[in-house]
């Protein structure tokens, strides 16, 4: 069998691109279908998070059918029903209706952030796990900021349709791109299909240390039985704590406010509507830069350090942002020191939680049940996300952008600690290894990764 490693993660990853650029593109179309929908600061906060409805409900069926029916076949259905809800949501006659298509999109975009870092990991090797893993989040934030980009296209016409409807191209791409890379071969392995798996990890590994990862991988599947009762077993218990930790903190420390509200919060502190959708292209261009940063770094100084420093730097830049237009009110000039204060706040997130959690998800479960466990993960995040996007025009007009951000930046404090506490490195450990820390009491006191 012929694989080319650099299609096999492009084409891996590209679901991350599905889920950044439908994330990024409703932070300007929103302030056109506001207008154009007459929507009242509660109907613009469902409009925007009812696509994470259906990534809960995406996230948490997904893990499941891909323990079941592989990586492969369920990226493939949420590829296809992503070009489905972008051509519907382009085309929404009413509100109503544009929400149900959203709700259709967060399906494929929560299906996508459970299998495209999980099939990453899979299919990489252990010294280079982090960083083709990371290829998911850089593929994401890639997303973003061609969303910005298009919004910014077309924010002189304010063409919010033409907006949502151009997420049918990359969608279409990942339909066909990923009919065309093998299956999992730990998927495969499980399922019994020894000489299927061996001929891809062949191919993967250009025959290298083939036999030991095979063996290894048998003799962890040969302890196994899957389902919900190991997920609720004692012995997985440290890694599901670790996993809803990293799921909820990297939600409630504000990230998707930036993503999502970045324009409004522009206009709010002074600027005009192309000048805040400018404004967010340059915070999409740092997102990306400093996420090709992280791809780099998470396997040379590990997940727990990165995790460390994103939180302090996030803490500090929400803090500053919030103090300082407490201290000056709305201006232009205040408005782009906000400008700074969130790209500094996106470099940090960007090196540290965005890739990091998906990275680590995606390593911390046993293979019988990763996929239920990232899909529990996901379905965290996603509902942490729900809460907070829904929240945050309402919060905002409630208690202005100061009191807001100054909230955010606390809960990076809390995420610091929980950080230290509970958070420990997977760098440098095949996920057969992983999973042996997990098991072996004795061993998981002394060498485990979830513990300090």
């Amino acid at each position: 069998m012929k694989i080319n490693n650099t299609l096999i993660y492009f084409f891996g990853a590209l679901g991350g691109l599905l889920f950044g650029y439908d994330t990024g593109v409703i932070s300007g179309a929103i302030l056109f279908v506001q207008k154009d929908l007459h929507l009242t600061a509660f109907t613009e906060g469902v409009v925007v998070s009812s696509i994470l409805v259906g990534a809960m409900i995406g996230a948490a069926v997904s893990g499941t059918l891909t323990d079941k029916l592989g990586r492969k076949k369920v990226v493939i259905a949420g590829a296809a029903i992503f070009c489905i809800g972008a051509i519907g949501s382009a085309l929404s006659p009413t509100t109503g209706v544009l929400i149900l298509f959203r709700i259709m999109l967060g399906l494929a975009v929560g299906s996508a952030s459970t299998l495209v870092p999980m099939y990453l990991s899979e299919m990489a090797p252990t010294e280079a796990r982090g960083s083709l893993s990371s290829l998911n989040q850089l593929m994401i934030v890639i997303g973003i900021l061609l969303a910005y980009i298009v919004n910014y296209i077309f924010s002189p016409t304010g063409d919010w349709r033409w907006m949502l409807g151009l997420a049918f191209v990359p969608g279409i791409i990942l339909l066909i791109g990923m009919s065309l890379l093998p299956e999992s071969p730990r998927w495969l392995l499980k399922q019994g299909r020894e000489g299927e798996a061996r001929s891809i990890l062949d191919a993967l590994r250009k025959g290298q240390g083939v036999e030991t990862e095979v063996a290894e991988i048998k003799a962890t599947n040969a302890l196994e039985q899957g389902g919900w009762k190991d997920l609720t077993s004692r012995w997985v218990r440290p890694a599901l704590w670790v996993a809803v930790g990293l799921a909820v903190f990297q939600q409630i420390i504000g990230c998707n406010t930036v993503l999502y509200y970045a324009p409004t919060t522009f206009k709010t502190v002074g600027l005009g509507n192309s000048a805040a959708i400018l404004g967010t292209v340059g915070i999409g261009v740092v997102q990306v830069i400093m996420t090709i940063v992280a791809v780099r770094l998470i396997d040379k100084v590990g997940r727990k350090p990165l995790l460390v420093i994103g939180s302090i730097g996030m803490s500090l830049s929400l803090l500053v942002l919030g103090i300082m237009h407490a201290i000056y009110g709305t201006s232009p000039s205040v408005g782009w020191m906000t400008l700074i204060c969130l790209a500094a706040y996106i470099s940090f997130f960007s090196i540290s939680w965005g890739p990091v959690m998906w990275v680590m998800l995606s390593e911390i479960f046993p293979l019988s049940i990763r996929g239920v466990g990232m899909g529990i993960g996901a379905v965290v995040n996603w509902f942490s996300n729900l809460v907070v996007s829904l929240t945050f025009p309402s919060l905002l007009k409630t208690f202005g952008i100061s009191s807001l951000f100054i909230g955010y930046g606390i809960m990076g404090i809390l995420a610091l600690i929980f950080v230290i506490l509970k958070v420990s490195e997977t760098k440098g450990r095949s996920l057969e290894q992983i999973e042996a820390d997990l098991r072996n009491p004795v061993q998981f006191k002394t060498q485990t990764v979830f513990e300090k």
